[in-house]
């Protein structure tokens, strides 16, 4: 099953580059002292490393001589004493607050991209799987954590070590060091070409351990229909396929990598062992002492090291690079539907009357075909006006138009004689409730999940709404009561159960304006007979829109309207379209009739 990439607002190779880390020093910087205290201890942590090898030419010139001194050696063992101790004091201060503010940016990015997600309408989630970002939110800061937290560290203070342990090489010997120097170019040339493929194939890489954890999620997620269908054996090859279309892209980043560590260290230290060649036939003519030369292999170490280390972490700085443009492109995706720059009010008090008014309405991802086609309805507040028709009539539109998650491309929509494009989008979905076909129960308690229709609610008034939705008896018989942790998408309650849960979240928004998607359909006779009643009390000087599929449910409506392809066909009592024998009346017969022998 293939997914389509996120759409990115930077062509590809923008985003594999390195300004791609502004995005995270933007979060870094929110913390100017931890961030002083980290590079503070990591140049006395560098620069400590790089005194190391002064101690160690004083100890060899003074020490490593035969009737030297005893007790004047004494200082130069304490001076590298001392300088160990800082070193180590240092290097641990270093880490806390490096490690610190790698946790402390993750989590600042985590929160940013789930808020900005949050604001977007669902067209963007329509063409983007929520699975694919919720992998992004995952793995990608996962790389980021380790760059921030680790490898960036590393760099800084191998960097340092190596600029400061060339300059300190150049006092001791400036021709050795010359010598030296003449290499980095052959180390540079190479970095850079191959960081260019590691920086490529870490973003192919990226992207296939995105795909298997959205892979995971989709199907445990329906692990029932996997069992159901027999087709655990399937979905094993086809994850196995995809875990190993990662394991390949992931050894060729490894490779290449393996291929710059292995050619800059073999240069760097090839040449440092020919000029080390050079410097033991100076010490030989008596050009330089031994504790010169003792220092000199000592900083050529510490610099052929730091900049071993770099090579390793350049690649890791890429690998962060990339998760960054990742998150830059979720970031940067902008809602098609926004409040305006100074948003109508709706009036005071509300009173629900809601006007469809000649709307014609394309989905984005299907434009081709039109939703709704010139479609006018007035719905007077306090109304209850069911929808019927068959499948693909645009019912369900009408709950995504009035909930302004879309806007129409032409007519408009107005709730309480305000054009939905005038006002602010929450202000409008704080005036409705909403029971769905299709229950959303969070993984949460009971409690939770009723109190998300108004979180300020008391416990007394979430039992008053259960047992208006008639939720209260399976609610007191679950371990904990209200308290009862409800299971990943309420896997411990019944089809029904979510439903009535549904219900009594929408009785407890107590909202002018109420929608009803088949709010009954997974009720067994006798539960659906309490819910009726408990929706009747509801819907009582509420705007009520209803969906129905069963026309039974129905025929208590002050109006019916028939849809079908967009349009009205028919509108009046259940009487009054029976009677019309139109459309409504075939959906009739065919229910009624197909329920006759169920009953017989």
């Amino acid at each position: 099953m293939a997914q389509a990439p996120i759409k990115a607002p930077l062509p590809p190779k923008e985003q594999r580059k390195l300004s791609n880390l502004q995005l995270l020093w933007g979060f870094v910087r929110a913390y100017p002292g931890q961030l002083t205290a980290a590079l503070t201890a990591l140049v006395v942590a560098a620069l400590s490393t790089l005194a190391i090898p002064q101690g160690l030419k004083w100890i060899v010139d003074n020490g490593f001589v035969a009737g030297a001194d005893t007790h004047a050696v004494r200082p130069y063992f304490l001076f590298m004493l001392a300088v160990i101790l800082v070193m180590g004091a240092a290097t641990a201060v270093r880490f806390y607050y490096v490690s610190w503010i790698g946790e402390r940016v993750v989590a600042d990015l985590r929160q940013a991209v789930q808020r900005h997600l949050l604001t977007l309408d669902p067209v963007f989630f329509e063409e983007n799987r929520p699975a694919e970002i919720a992998s992004r939110l995952t793995s990608d800061t996962a790389i980021i954590e380790q760059t921030v937290g680790t490898s960036a560290s590393m760099a800084l203070r191998n960097a340092v070590m190596g600029v400061g342990g060339i300059i300190y090489m150049a006092v001791q010997s400036p021709k050795l060091t010359g010598l030296v120097l003449l290499v980095i170019p052959l180390t540079v040339l190479p970095i850079i070409w191959l960081g260019r493929r590691v920086r490529e194939i870490s973003r192919t890489s990226q992207d296939r351990v995105a795909g298997v954890g959205t892979m995971v999620a989709e199907v445990l997620g329906a692990i029932r229909i996997v069992q159901s269908f027999t087709q655990e054996s399937r979905e094993a090859a086809r994850f196995g396929g995809a875990v190993e279309a990662a394991f390949a892209t992931a050894k060729r980043r490894i490779r290449v990598r393996a291929m710059m560590t292995a050619l800059v260290i073999t240069l760097v230290f090839g040449a440092i062992t020919l000029v080390l060649w050079q410097g033991a036939l100076d010490v030989i003519t008596g050009s330089l002492s031994s504790g010169t030369i003792a220092a000199f292999i000592f900083a050529s170490a510490i610099v052929a090291g730091a900049f071993g280390t770099l090579t390793e972490t350049y690649g890791d700085v890429m690998r962060a690079a990339g998760a960054a443009g990742r998150m830059q492109e979720l970031l940067a995706a902008r809602p098609q539907i926004a409040a305006p720059a100074s948003p109508t009010p709706l009036p005071l008090p509300a009173a629900g009357r809601v006007s469809f008014e000649g709307v014609t309405f394309h989905y984005p991802s299907r434009p081709e075909s039109a939703a709704l086609i010139d479609f006018t309805l007035d719905i007077a507040a306090g109304e209850t006006v069911a929808v019927v028709g068959p499948s693909g009539a645009g019912k369900s539109t009408l709950f995504q138009l009035v909930q302004r998650f879309y806007d129409p491309q032409g007519g408009c929509i107005r709730l309480d004689g305000v054009d939905l494009r005038a006002a602010d989008p929450q202000a409008i979905r704080s005036r409705i409730a909403v029971v769905p076909q299709e229950t959303v129960v969070f993984a949460t308690s009971a409690l939770e999940n009723i109190r998300y229709g108004r979180p300020e609610a008391s416990e007394a008034e979430v039992w008053a709404a259960a047992e208006a939705a008639h939720a209260d008896a399976f609610l007191r018989d679950l371990p904990e009561g209200l308290n009862s942790f409800l299971g990943e998408g309420g896997t411990r309650l019944s089809g029904g159960q979510r439903q009535r849960l549904a219900i009594a979240r929408a009785i407890l928004r107590d909202a002018p304006v109420l929608l009803l998607d088949e709010a009954t359909s997974a009720l067994d006779s006798e539960s659906e007979q309490l819910v009726q009643h408990a929706l009747e009390g509801l819907m009582q000087g509420r705007t009520t829109l209803v969906i129905a599929h069963r026309l039974a449910t129905v025929r208590n409506a002050d109006r019916i309207i028939v849809m079908d392809k967009g349009r009205i066909v028919a509108s009046g009592s259940h009487g009054q379209l029976l009677a019309a024998d139109g459309l409504y009346a075939k959906l009739a017969r065919l229910q009624f009739e197909t329920a006759q022998p169920e009953a017989a």
